[in-house]
């Protein structure tokens, strides 16, 4: 008996995965890809790269456990095609009382916590180990807690002298997400995955799904027995064709990419993250026009923090990365970037903060920097949904915000795994709508952190 006919709608990199996982799962799969554009050319192309394990509650911990374990496979297969590194994430603060924020890690990694947490408070850390090389391999896993000022300055020379604790989580780094995608489609390939590029107009569900495909050619109809909705900013539009309400919304966020000419950064930098929130630094003339404009008096006052800053490149590169997901409007996607042309200069000051080096790029950040976005499409509790959808046969891989590329290889198993009756691990429950019908689950979700950067 053949395999089931399947068309998984989007080709960013969750989709991308959820046909690299099905066609290994499923004996002579016969799949179709369709997006109305080239792979990997919409929010994937925006993503920052960066994958951790570093969440404030187990479950997310142990889906991007196995995402990430998934990847070290590819990277191991391919020659470390994907560019994996293991220079961790660095979160800094400016507090010595970080009790909470240990609490928050303790809860994340559960059981092992006592075995992954390693506190460091002394100018020498022996066991401290090393994240001068980009090797990804032997790294140690967990978080290194380091409140010592003297081993702070002497191993991140080039953040704000006040800070005072740092949590290194150590599992986590950078990958290039292009290359995983394109690792998988030639995989894919070699085994008859077929793709088209158009536009699903419509679907109609009766014996199968019968999909209208807007491309080049004309529109035209296929029948297929399974249909996959991996829409990314679009799940929500694909899902009402089938009468399914998604309970996500979008946010657009926003990075900026420039030459660190002048070598501020140091290039073998973890992924810093700047835990405190901040007032953003202005000049007093600055800060006075911010106030008297009621469109922009917002950034003359608090900020929050999360703000990020990372090298790009490797370690013969110049580039950098910097973003700030303060955005919290939900807005309707569109395939257009609406970007603010004030956001460079936003940026760039808040992550000067953490770098003081940044300052040197006050009002003179150079012409090739790149300023991109991409939607977050997310759930009000940040989990994603990844299962069955409404009718018999339809099937949803979506709502991963801005955690996709990290996740997207333990999704697209978990989203093959149902198509196929194949075993679900612990998460899959909550990964599904049956959660929220679990009082118990939401309203402890309710409680934790989300973990949006």
């Amino acid at each position: 008996m053949p395999a089931p006919k399947t068309l998984i709608i989007g080709t960013g990199i969750v989709g991308i995965a959820t046909a690299y996982y099905l066609a290994r799962a499923e004996k002579n799969a016969r799949i179709t890809l369709v997006d109305r554009d080239q792979p990997m050319s919409y929010t994937s192309a925006q993503s920052g790269e960066n994958y951790r394990n570093w969440w404030s509650e187990p479950t997310m911990v142990n889906f991007t456990n196995r995402s990430i374990a998934l990847m070290e496979e590819i990277a191991r297969a391919s020659g470390n095609q994907i560019n994996m590194n293991r220079r961790g994430y660095a979160l800094a603060t400016r507090r010595t009382d970080i009790d909470d924020l240990v609490e928050q890690v303790r809860k994340g990694f559960g059981d092992a916590s006592e075995r992954l947490l390693r506190f460091h408070d002394k100018p020498q850390a022996d066991d401290y180990h090393s994240f001068k090389s980009p090797d990804w391999e032997g790294v140690p896993d967990g978080l290194d807690i380091v409140t010592n000022t003297d081993l702070i300055r002497s191993r991140f020379p080039s953040y704000d002298p006040e800070i005072r604790s740092i949590l290194h989580v150590r599992r986590g780094g950078d990958i290039s997400g292009q290359q995983l995608g394109m690792y998988m489609l030639e995989q894919m390939r070699e085994i008859g995955v077929r793709r088209v590029v158009g536009e699903v107009k419509d679907i109609a569900h009766n014996a199968g799904f019968a999909v209208t495909i807007a491309g080049a050619d004309g529109t035209h109809t296929e029948t297929y027995d399974r249909v996959v909705n991996a829409a990314g900013p679009f799940a929500d539009k694909i899902a009402q064709m089938l009468g399914v309400d998604l309970p996500v919304y979008n946010t657009f966020q926003q990075k900026i990419a420039f030459e660190d000419r002048l070598g501020v950064i140091p290039r073998d930098v973890p992924f810093s993250i700047d835990l405190d929130g901040q007032s953003i630094d202005w000049t007093e003339e600055e800060r006075t026009l911010l106030k008297g404009d009621p469109e922009m008096a917002w950034l003359a006052g608090d900020m929050p923090g999360a703000i990020h800053c990372r090298p790009d490149g490797g370690d013969g590169g110049k580039w950098v990365k910097l973003g700030w997901a303060y955005n919290e409007k939900p807005g309707t996607a569109t395939w257009e970037q609406p970007t603010d042309p004030n956001y460079p200069e936003i940026v760039l000051r808040g992550a000067a903060r953490l770098q003081p080096g940044l300052k040197a790029y006050y009002g003179q950040l150079p012409r090739n920097m790149h300023h991109y976005g991409g939607w977050y499409t997310m759930t009000k509790e940040n989990w994603p949904l990844i299962g069955r959808m409404g009718p018999e046969g339809a099937f949803m891989n979506c709502a991963l915000s801005g955690y996709g590329t990290m996740a997207a290889c333990a999704a697209g198993e978990l989203c093959a795994a149902w198509m196929t009756d194949g075993p679900l691990p612990d998460y899959a429950h909550g990964f599904s709508v049956d959660r929220y019908g679990d009082a118990e689950l939401m309203a402890a979700l309710a409680t934790v952190d989300r973990g949006i950067l």
